[in-house]
């Protein structure tokens, strides 16, 4: 358990070392690379979706689109297709953006430079951070729910609504700077550990909100209805949609409240479905 007072920055590092060294998840697929490709797609692929649904389809998703340059020259529609299971759509379709920056602005080369990851599409500076930290070793400041929660637990053990303000420069003394790749592995899974037993310290953070219920929710709705274009073969008209999405109890009730014109005018801005004349397609 954390004492009141915060511990010596040498014996933190050494309990979450010596912890992660016994009992870490070494074996997960994206910590065996060090291709800065496969780590963006893992990265991506790890936003607000759990680890063990993440490990198949990011197999599935590199077998299908095995380089940078294979998945930039990929349809859309092949790309939403693979990452059906994962959720959040449009995370596909940003990091198929991504790959057709890299081989525009970049050459085909991945950048190195933080700034210059941000400006991707969908790449913010989180995922920005840990591509070059996972990739190249690069001593970044990393802050996610699981390092979170464990500077919570040690540093903070009786304070309540605290920002990343104060967090965030006791995480950059604490950095690890010989190996800051596997310094945040075994901080995430400290986390994800032994730190899952007790209440959840993150409650105790200012940021902390409890995710929205998805069933029945907009993101359900965009979800459900490019799945349904995505195994048409042929384009289908508003009310078809409707039709069919409505044999689902929780989409037909987001529908009744709210209709769906809305939900499709979104998709097709965001180039996840097309609109020909008054049908509806996968992109």
């Amino acid at each position: 358990m954390a004492s009141s007072i915060p511990p010596s920055y040498s014996f933190f590092r050494r309990t979450i070392l010596t912890w992660y060294r016994k009992h870490g998840r070494h074996d997960l697929p994206w910590r065996t690379t060090r291709d800065p490709y496969n780590i963006l797609v893992s990265e991506v692929m790890l936003q607000q979706t759990q680890i063990p649904r993440v490990i198949q389809k990011y197999r599935e998703f590199l077998r299908a689109f095995p380089t940078l340059r294979a998945l930039a020259a990929a349809r859309a529609r092949d790309v939403l297709s693979c990452w059906q299971g994962l959720g959040y759509n449009r995370r596909g379709l940003y990091l198929q953006r991504a790959t057709q920056q890299i081989m525009d602005r970049f050459h085909g080369t991945f950048p190195k430079n933080v700034a210059q990851l941000e400006s991707l599409p969908g790449i913010g500076p989180y995922t920005a951070r840990a591509v070059a930290v996972f990739s190249w070793n690069s001593p970044e400041l990393l802050l996610e729910t699981n390092i979170r929660r464990v500077m919570l637990h040690f540093f903070f053990p009786d304070q309540d609504r605290v920002p990343d303000s104060l967090i965030e420069p006791l995480l950059q003394k604490v950095l690890y700077k010989k190996d800051p790749r596997t310094w945040y592995w075994a901080l995430m899974d400290y986390g994800a550990g032994p730190l899952r037993k007790i209440m959840n310290p993150n409650r105790r953070s200012k940021h902390y909100s409890r995710q929205s219920k998805f069933e029945g929710s907009r993101r359900y709705v965009r979800a459900k209805v490019v799945s349904l274009l995505l195994s048409r073969k042929r384009a289908m008209a508003s009310d078809a949609i409707v039709r069919v999405l409505t044999n689902d109890t929780h989409c037909k009730e987001y529908v009744m409240r709210h209709g769906i014109s809305e939900v499709l005018d979104a998709l097709v801005r965001e180039g996840m479905i097309q609109l020909n004349g008054r049908s509806y397609a996968a992109a």
